[in-house]
């Protein structure tokens, strides 16, 4: 599932996010409510080429790993995929007559 591509034993503190990009491994401080947004800050250099097909990230060892990438997502019944298309066309049909669906009659009660 997943392999590790380099050892690095990054020490990691709470309140920082890890990532890795261009082969090393970059902290951010995390987002916090009345708190300017901090610059990145590289940590360690990994010297590894990156693939686009697997996703990396830092392990709870302070290794970076990798994944293989999903592709594709998950596969869709044939019968829900064409009536979301008929709903789709009736969308841009009725934004494109004036964007207002007509609003239905009323039955009148005796």
């Amino acid at each position: 599932m997943r392999e590790k591509v380099a050892k690095l034993g990054v020490q990691r503190e709470k309140d920082f996010m890890y990532y890795v990009k261009d082969g090393g491994v970059w902290k951010v401080p995390r987002k916090q409510p009345g708190v300017e947004k901090g610059r990145p800050e590289k940590v360690a250099d990994g010297g590894f080429a990156m693939d686009t097909n697997y996703i990396y990230f830092v392990d709870k060892q302070g290794d970076v790993s990798r994944a293989k990438r999903a592709v594709g997502g998950q596969k869709r019944k044939k019968a829900a995929r064409a009536k979301k298309k008929s709903a789709r066309k009736a969308s841009r049909k009725t934004k494109a007559k004036g964007g207002k669906k007509k609003a239905a009659k009323k039955k009148k009660r005796r």
